[in-house]
């Protein structure tokens, strides 16, 4: 009989993830105007997961605001609070005594498709999920032998494997007695790995699974990779009011209560949220995704980008390849590059992202005055004012005043 209840670990931060998740828990990012954890649980759904167990503690009531007990979406949804975030084997002890059968555990930070799914969950034995990949680096790895997994390393400097732990796990009971035996890591923290590789080392059987797909986010411009590859799929629909010439290339989807001035072109896919005022006479090119609640205004031009909920574009102004957060405000000609001028890939803090094309990622509630410039790979900490004329570059500091 296949398992139908699942433990989702959403209990952590993701500071890789600053400035997004200074306000939000990792597992509420948006992507394609969903929280990623509502995508995960919607493939769960469809693979069979009938109950699932939130392990939350970071801005936990987030969570639990939004997806409340489940009944929305028909799947029964309990909560476990892990108010300090010890680690991955801490929060599986939070849950000895209630689970009696097998289960699946998945990392609330990552999407896992519905096919993968139900191949794990028919298994009868302790299975851990594996993906091949070329390029392994800051990710945990197996080793395997006939089938089995033998060896689980925790972001190794040397990898002996290509094989990645994908962070989905099918369990049996017996995990909870070596959670409760597991020490503290390097790390500073209780890992599950140290659990399952006890679990090994005492004789039990750990099969691997390999998974056909997996989408992982370790840094906020992962979030505009994966938003493209969700927006291919997109179906048109329109519960708002459009105005006259108006040009749309769907596929578009506009939400309630939601207006299109006249003049105004969109280029799908794009998504926009219930109760935005875009327009007149802006450019909305594909990738885009607009929450609720935003006004994108005149002569605004806007491209492969994640505009959060309440933040105001009005006038004549630039954001291409970025992720602004919920409450901002851009003043009028503020512009903001997304292409260096050797065409090379942008780097932030050192990091090589990986896209030649990359603008600004923007925390919550940060305002800029008119004509304020933004530089290609700008990191901008909520509730940072750049004033007018301004150009803002680097990683900015939450609550900074640049002038």
């Amino acid at each position: 009989m296949a398992v139908t209840r699942a433990v989702i670990l959403a209990a952590g931060e993701g500071k890789r993830m600053h400035p997004l998740t200074c306000t939000r828990p990792k597992v509420m990012l948006p992507l394609a105007n969903k929280p990623i954890l509502e995508h995960l649980m919607l493939e769960m759904k469809l693979a069979g997961i009938q109950e699932i167990i939130l392990v939350v503690g970071y801005y936990d009531d987030q969570i639990r605001n939004y997806f409340d007990d489940g009944g929305k979406w028909e799947i029964n949804i309990r909560y476990c609070c892990q108010r300090k975030q010890l680690g991955t084997a801490d929060a599986l002890r939070l849950l000895d005594g209630t689970l009696k059968e097998s289960f699946l555990l998945v990392n609330g930070d990552s999407i896992f498709y519905h096919e993968d799914i139900s191949r794990l969950t028919v298994q009868t034995e302790n299975v851990l999920s594996i993906i091949k990949l070329p390029d392994v680096t800051g990710l945990g790895v197996v080793e395997v032998k006939e089938g089995q997994v033998t060896r689980i390393y925790e972001k190794t400097v040397k990898p002996p494997s290509q094989l990645v732990n994908a962070g989905m796990y099918l369990l049996s009971p017996d995990i909870f007695e070596a959670a409760k035996k597991t020490a503290r890591s390097m790390r500073g923290e209780y890992e599950l790995t140290d659990s399952i590789q006890m679990l090994i080392d005492t004789g039990h059987k750990v099969l691997c699974q390999e998974i056909g797909s997996w989408l992982n986010f370790s840094f906020p411009w992962d979030l505009l990779t994966v938003n493209e590859k969700m927006m291919k799929d997109l179906a048109s629909q329109n519960l708002g009011e459009i105005g006259p010439n108006v040009v749309i290339e769907e596929p578009v989807s506009v939400g309630k209560g939601s207006v299109i001035r006249s003049g105004t072109c969109i280029s799908g896919p794009v998504i926009i949220g219930d109760n935005c005022d875009i327009g007149p006479n802006c450019f909305i090119r594909a990738g885009t995704v607009i929450a609720g609640n935003c006004h994108i205004g005149a002569g605004v031009e806007l491209k492969n980008s994640i505009i959060m909920s309440g933040t105001k574009i009005p006038h004549l102004s630039y954001v291409g390849d970025s992720i602004i957060g919920e409450g901002c405000n851009l003043g009028a000609g503020t512009k903001v590059a997304n292409l260096r001028l050797d065409r090379q890939n942008v780097r932030v803090d050192g990091i090589n992202t990986g896209r030649r094309k990359l603008g600004a990622i923007i925390g919550d509630n940060v305002q800029t005055g008119i004509n304020a410039s933004i530089n290609v790979g700008t990191m901008i900490g909520n509730n940072t004012v750049i004033g007018p004329g301004a150009l803002a570059s680097g990683n900015i500091s939450p609550g900074s005043k640049i002038f």
